[in-house]
């Protein structure tokens, strides 16, 4: 009898979903917050602009060099367990060697049932390292290139972010009339980037939609309401 044969889904870049949240959330709220607040300062959609595209810029930058700090972080980090778990492999084998029966025992499999998988491990070192680093500390080797990609990908996020609360300031004179498209622009922009954010993560897309315009809205609120009271 012919079966159809099991295909697995999986989706494996949340790192990069990671990267576009944190660009693109920000890049939405805080230059509409400084859009929003100039609007009922200065009354001037040039000085609104020049502003505008300035703190795009520099939270561009600022947000990219974040993301890149933190992916060096984390290498930086792995690659120290990972030596320190290569020194006790070789000093104090019998201990991690309990310490991987332990890891089964955590699964319900019982010491004598994962005694040949412990002994395997114990004639591959490089292997053995390989699962102490995965099941005992949960880390996974990062990718080289992750931390310029996380800038990159952060830093683009957060300036085409930026750009469509700042756009309507470009497209119309007035500034309380950009003002008001532009708060429908953002509320608009946060719906679609929910909505497909939450198609790639698995996630209901209508429920992450709503979820996002509320949270983002929510905080573009608190944002412009500070602005203006400074202001």
């Amino acid at each position: 009898m012919p079966s159809t044969p099991h295909t697995e889904r999986h989706f494996t870049s949340g790192d990069a979903v990671r990267d576009i949240v944190i660009g693109m959330s920000d890049g939405l709220t805080v230059p509409f917050a400084l859009a929003a607040g100039l609007s009922g300062a200065v009354q001037s959609t040039s000085i609104v602009i020049t502003a505008g595209f300035a703190e795009i810029a520099a939270g561009s930058i600022a947000m990219g060099l974040g993301g890149y700090l933190a992916a060096r972080s984390d290498a930086e980090h792995y690659a120290s367990e990972r030596l320190r778990e290569v020194k006790e492999v070789r000093e104090i084998p019998d201990a991690e060697a309990k310490e991987v029966s332990d890891v089964f025992t955590s699964y319900g499999v019982s010491a004598e049932a994962a005694a040949p998988v412990v002994n395997a491990l114990r004639s591959r070192p490089e292997a053995w390292v390989d699962f102490m680093m995965r099941f005992e500390l949960g880390l996974e080797a990062p990718d080289p290139k992750r931390a310029l990609v996380s800038a990159a990908t952060i830093a683009g996020a957060y300036a085409l972010g930026g750009l469509m609360p700042l756009a309507p300031y470009v497209m119309v004179a007035a500034a309380t009339r950009a003002l008001a498209i532009s708060v429908a622009f953002t509320l608009l922009a946060l719906f679609v980037f929910g909505y497909v954010k939450g198609h790639f993560t698995g996630t209901r897309p209508v429920r992450s939609a709503l979820q996002t315009t509320l949270v983002g809205g929510l905080a573009a609120a608190a944002a412009f309401g500070i602005a203006r009271a400074i202001s």
